[in-house]
């Protein structure tokens, strides 16, 4: 019984940290190929994950075949405003790449990388 006790307790103060984490919320990339996206970066495990919330175009939203699609998985936050080893899809490219992110300010600098050579994106806040 103690062991059920000290894995419960376990599992809700990490839940009670990635609750608090500065990076959880809805987030809009960049342009890429015409469109940008709302993702919505949410815990999974003791990682961070991002969905495809919404998508937009030249003409406004719109129901891309990729809503509701992991973006973003695996992301291990450092504590420090940044996150490591985690992955990105890239919808344009449907390609898949090591990724990295850091928070500056109210702002959520995200690279995506193959061998040293890696591409970053910027992303806002929504409200």
């Amino acid at each position: 019984m103690r062991k059920v006790m000290v894995m419960a307790a376990g599992l809700c103060m990490a839940a009670g940290v990635a609750l608090a984490d500065p990076v959880l919320g809805v987030w809009q990339t960049e342009v890429d190929d015409g469109a940008y996206a709302h993702v919505t970066m949410a815990p999974c495990g003791t990682a961070i994950c991002g969905t495809l919330s919404r998508s937009f175009n030249v003409t406004g939203e719109y129901k891309a075949a990729t809503l509701g699609r992991q973006l973003v998985w695996d992301m291990q936050p450092n504590g420090k405003g940044g996150y490591a080893n985690g992955k990105i899809w890239q919808p344009s490219t449907d390609k898949t790449y090591r990724s990295k992110m850091a928070l500056d300010g109210n702002r959520l600098n995200v690279s995506g990388c193959v061998g040293p050579i890696c591409k970053t994106q910027t992303w806002m806040p929504v409200n």
